[in-house]
């Protein structure tokens, strides 16, 4: 197919940065390069060939050597916040990072401090509900911009047809949409609980600062965090070649320097089984684990 790429080195889109590579290519830089999306889609659909949807990476392991599919790599960018209105509004892949920080530097709004720091995408963040020290991306969601994968047809979907939950949402639960962009109102602060941490300090201090996703496994409760149960059955520092367990905060899986899939995958599925045994708690993936399977 020719507006698509092949055989394209896709490393740098995982914040793991494992090897690997795309069999097939697309990066959407403009809006109307969304018009192209129909005929890839269609061609997908005929050759029953997925579609890898990417943004920032910050939330995915690359889990293959060469993904025999098709990926795209959405580059669109392009943010406003009305003063009055107190309405921001945003393509997919702003980052929600430096959205924070320009709103508090160039328009004295800190409703979303908590957000500086906090790695990924805006889109990525809707779609997983994206959230740190009790605020949430659901909090001041009001709607997005969708483009269907099936009708092909643009809507709207309202916050309360999105089905927000810890760490997920309809959309990333049914892979039918695509968002193009979304709107915010931050005119009212909404917190899932309250927290004084001071996140820059945080985040500067006392995270790990190789390669990563972040915090790897959900939490399984407010009260049972992950960390803690991999600390306490004795994998905090662990280390498979250049993937690790940090030692500073134990649910951070890192690559330290040039670590495999499948070192960071034995790492993943050593934390289960432990924890598993040790408290009969299944942990569960924050983190998208990316396969060559055409369910994935």
């Amino acid at each position: 197919m020719d507006i698509l790429s092949k055989n394209v080195d896709i490393t740098h889109l995982s914040n793991y940065q494992t090897p690997a590579k795309a069999q097939w290519y697309f990066e959407l830089s403009w809006e109307d390069d969304i018009d192209k999306l129909s005929e890839i889609v269609s061609w997908s659909k005929e050759e029953n060939i997925p579609i890898l949807w990417v943004s920032w990476g910050t939330n995915m392991l690359f889990a293959f050597d060469v993904y025999e599919w098709i990926v795209v790599k959405n580059s669109l960018v392009w943010w406003t916040y009305d003063e009055n209105s107190k309405i921001l509004e945003s393509y997919w892949s702003e980052g929600i990072w430096s959205i924070a920080e320009s709103l508090e530097e160039d328009y004295w709004q800190d409703l979303w401090h908590r957000f500086i720091g906090l790695p990924g995408s805006i889109a990525g963040a809707i779609y997983g509900n994206a959230g740190c020290f009790g605020l949430e991306t659901e909090n001041n969601f009001v709607s997005c911009r969708v483009l269907g994968l099936e009708s092909w047809q643009e809507s709207i979907i309202q916050k309360k047809d999105m089905d927000f939950s810890y760490r997920s949402s309809v959309l990333k639960e049914t892979k039918k949409h695509f968002i193009i962009s979304a709107i915010f109102d931050l005119s009212e602060k909404i917190e899932k609980y309250h927290s004084d941490v001071d996140n820059i300090d945080f985040r500067e201090n006392k995270q790990p600062k190789w390669n990563s996703c972040g915090s790897f496994f959900k939490n399984p409760s407010r009260e049972q965090s992950a960390w803690f149960l991999i600390e306490q059955v004795w994998l905090k520092g662990k280390e498979i070649w250049w993937a690790m367990f940090s030692d500073i905060h134990a649910n951070f899986l890192m690559n330290t320097w040039d670590a495999s899939h499948q070192d960071m995958l034995h790492l993943i599925e050593m934390a289960k089984k432990r924890v598993k045994e040790e408290f009969n708690i299944d942990l569960i993936n924050e983190v998208q684990i990316i396969t060559n399977t055409k369910n994935d």
